[in-house]
């Protein structure tokens, strides 16, 4: 494997941080990681980092992801995951740089039980899923070396700038013996940060280009995750009780469900990659969180 010169954005987030952790590991490359200290937003911040840094890989995992913020904050929400990705992408292609957007399964309407393809076309219904669409297009309009990677219900990495995400929600629950409500109309898969970050690692020294689905196999619903993680955790699994999503934020359910499950059939039609079953990854990830509390 060639020396690479790695820069990621968003580096304080969940999977930002994980990254950054991971690739460091290799003392062949020369990984920078940047978080709020390079505003993506300014064309001009951006490309003095890129002639600073003259990476060969640019990982952009900088992102407004809270939906309801995006709905209420229309400008910023767009300013940062579309703006940002256009200049990022605009310098990766001034420096020669690959560049790997982080996507999600939001650029989907959610109204299709059938898993969707890399192949399937985009109708986001939340400003979150829009501006990430708007990304995925200058991504690939600006910067001919581009990789766009689609993921779901990614939990897990605790960054500095992390938000709680639906484990950690899920585990407060469980520790504090308090029931709470868990959809079972609401169907996706969930994916392990660590795991996401695996595959990414991967996508560096690959000549592949183009879009792909990154989430752990299977799918459930939300109330069959939150029992999951109770369980794994050793907490009272019935604290998840059963309810029905009467209007999922701003995503009108179609035939009972909002389901948003991708397949991943990028990575299987070139063979470079197998995510895990979503449990197996989950089951992992729980191992980990209670190997750091007793330490």
């Amino acid at each position: 494997m060639s020396k690479k010169s790695i820069w990621i954005t968003g580096a304080e987030g969940r999977l930002g941080s994980e990254l950054l952790k991971l690739l460091k590991k290799d003392v062949d490359n020369k990984v920078v990681g940047t978080d709020r200290d390079v505003d993506i937003t300014s064309m001009e911040e951006v490309d003095q980092s890129a002639t600073v840094y003259r990476p060969n890989v640019i990982i952009n995992c900088a992102s407004i992801s809270d939906i309801e913020y995006c709905e209420q904050n229309l400008v910023e929400a767009f300013k940062v995951n579309a703006l940002g990705a256009r200049n990022l992408a605009a310098a990766a292609r001034r420096v020669n740089a690959k560049i790997i957007q982080l996507s999600t399964d939001d650029v989907f309407a959610g109204r299709t039980r059938s898993p969707l393809t890399e192949f399937d076309m985009p109708t986001p219904q939340s400003a979150y899923g829009k501006s990430k669409l708007a990304a995925e297009n200058y991504v690939r309009e600006l910067c001919p070396k581009h990789l766009i990677v689609r993921s779901s219900w990614v939990y897990g990495a605790k960054g500095s700038t992390s938000k709680q995400d639906y484990f950690m929600y899920v585990e407060s629950c469980g520790r504090a013996n308090t029931p709470f409500d868990a959809p079972v109309d609401v169907i996706s898969t969930p994916t392990s940060a660590n795991e996401l970050a695996r595959f990414i690692q991967c996508l560096i020294d690959k000549t592949e280009y183009g879009i792909y689905h990154a989430s752990c196999e299977g799918s459930c619903t939300r109330h069959e995750f939150a029992r999951e993680i109770l369980s794994m955790l050793g907490y009272d699994a019935s604290l998840a009780r059963e309810v029905h999503v009467e209007k999922e934020v701003h995503v009108e359910k179609e035939g009972g469900i909002v389901s948003t499950l991708l397949e991943n059939l990028m990575m299987k039609m070139t063979d470079i990659y197998e995510m895990p079953q979503w449990k197996d990854a989950l089951k992992d990830y729980v191992e980990l969180v209670k190997n750091e509390k007793t330490e």
